[in-house]
């Protein structure tokens, strides 16, 4: 429900978001505010006591500290967190499910041997180990001049680990190369190590399956006479090989999308959100797969996903995900709580369960099909929820090595950062997407005119020209980037 100046998701909310700075004595929604409210932040629009709940979206972002009259602003004064350690779920069967049609859009993607579809034909340029680093940067750029014209591109994706790493934390930095170098948008992969590092070349390739080695090429620094004049002789080749791939119409059907949301405001939940739950909606009805991550921004609004699992052991692996993170959290003697950001609470997020209510709902209301853990790959349509932690460039390098081709990322505050796949930054406010023009490619604060329905359609249209080769503003600025997630202990 809207007026000029407040907006409530769900009739059963106690709260309505300002949308513009509201001043103290100001009318809205029938009643007087009693104090100044920031644009994004909430009002109570009914009565709430000390100990209730405080609903938005239809469900509890918190408690009350103590009472509330309409009017008040509704924010960290006077709200906190319900959440607690790991939780006691159970199970409901989803077989009554009803689907809707699926979508008979197409875009412009390159069908790779296997039967997936890129939306980039690149080439990739891989370190083992961070000594390399700056080795791959130099093959990479000494090469472009090479593919211009003839593929989308050459890029070095850099990090400062592959070695000094033990366990689970090496075979993560593992898992995550090995995936990204068996990307549908990689045309061709140049894998560099330098030799004696502890993420050995050979234990990496065990890990790519036999199909996609035809397009991989290896190097080992300390073999080579000259590293970057024999790396970009292997680049050139992979290059002629890659310039041989041409677009053609495919089903949305072929689309991997990546959801994420990072800088999120109070508009993030009432516009850019739902709108990229549409997308996923879209991509999944018509066949195609969604991904959904950053498990610690799900916490308190995890049983709506468990609500729409496929299958009872999708229910438990969400349970066992979800409990997993939670326990990561408590064993390092930190509360699951630990979250909105400072620039979440400054932009109106009070706890994380309202976060975490606002951020699910990029997943729709797409069916959970599938539960993967970090540096795995996508196996199925539908819906799969993603072990990776908030950050942002972790957690969007997750999506891309299971296989993500476009990502949407939604943000209320803005952000540069762009990741291996193309990266369509979504602004939830027509504001941030006025001032940071170069950062943007979609302003959501156009749901708060124009609805859901038509804005759905116009992104839609967005992501089917980026998916075809148009270039997002990351991609114009050259951000591209990965993070891996460093877990362990360093030697």
């Amino acid at each position: 429900m809207t007026t000029s100046s407040l907006f409530r998701i769900d009739p059963r909310d106690g709260v309505a978001t300002a949308l513009r700075d509201l001043a103290a004595g100001e009318q809205a929604m029938g009643l007087v505010l009693r104090e100044p409210v920031a644009k994004g932040h909430k009002v109570a629009i009914a009565p709430i006591r000390a100990g209730e709940p405080v609903l938005k979206f239809g469900f509890p972002i918190g408690r009350a500290t103590r009472d509330i009259d309409p009017g008040e602003h509704v924010h960290v004064h006077n709200v906190a967190t319900a959440l607690e350690g790991s939780g006691t779920y159970g199970y409901v069967s989803q077989r009554d499910r009803t689907e809707a049609a699926g979508s008979a859009c197409t875009f412009q993607g390159y069908v790779r041997a296997d039967g997936r579809v890129g939306t980039r034909n690149e080439v990739w340029v891989l370190p083992t180990v961070g000594c390399v680093g700056r080795t791959a940067s130099r093959i990479a750029a000494a090469a472009a001049a090479t593919a211009a014209g003839r593929i989308d591109g050459v890029h070095a994706f850099t990090h400062p680990f592959g070695c000094s790493q033990l366990g689970d934390d090496l075979s993560g930095t593992r898992h995550i190369l090995a995936a990204l170098a068996q990307h549908p948008n990689a045309g061709g992969v140049l894998i560099v190590g330098l030799g004696c590092e502890s993420n050995q070349l050979d234990a990496l390739l065990a890990e790519v399956e036999p199909a996609a080695r035809a397009r991989i090429r290896t190097l080992i620094a300390q073999r080579s006479e000259d590293e970057i004049e024999e790396g970009v002789a292997l680049v050139d080749e992979l290059i002629a090989l890659a310039a041989q791939d041409r677009r053609q119409d495919v089903p949305l059907s072929k689309l991997v999308l990546g959801v994420k949301c990072g800088g999120s405001d109070g508009f993030s939940g009432l516009t850019a959100n739902p709108l990229v739950g549409r997308m996923s909606d879209a991509v999944t009805e018509a066949g195609g797969t969604a991904i959904l991550t950053e498990i610690p921004e799900i916490f308190g609004a995890e049983q709506l996903l468990m609500q729409r699992a496929e299958r009872e052991d999708v229910f438990h692996g969400i349970v066992d995900l979800v409990n997993g993170f939670k326990r990561y959290f408590t064993d390092h003697g930190e509360p699951v709580s630990e979250n909105p950001s400072p620039g979440n609470i400054a932009g109106g997020i009070t706890t994380l369960e309202e976060k975490s209510l606002g951020a699910v709902q990029k997943a729709g209301h797409a069916t959970v099909t599938d539960v993967r853990y970090y540096g795995d790959r996508v196996r199925r349509t539908g819906l799969t929820l993603l072990e990776a932690p908030g950050n942002d460039a972790v957690s969007s390098t997750a999506l891309s090595a299971a296989g993500a081709t476009v990502i949407l990322f939604t943000t209320g505050r803005g952000t540069p950062l762009g990741f291996p796949v193309p990266t369509i930054k979504i602004a939830s406010n027509s504001d941030l997407a006025r001032r940071k023009s170069g950062w943007i490619d979609f302003d959501a604060g156009q749901v708060l005119d124009d609805g859901l329905d038509q804005t759905a359609g116009d992104l839609l249209a967005k992501i089917r020209a980026v998916a075809s080769g148009e270039e997002t503003a990351s991609e114009r600025n050259g951000e591209r980037e990965i993070a891996i997630w460093k877990r362990g202990v360093t030697l």
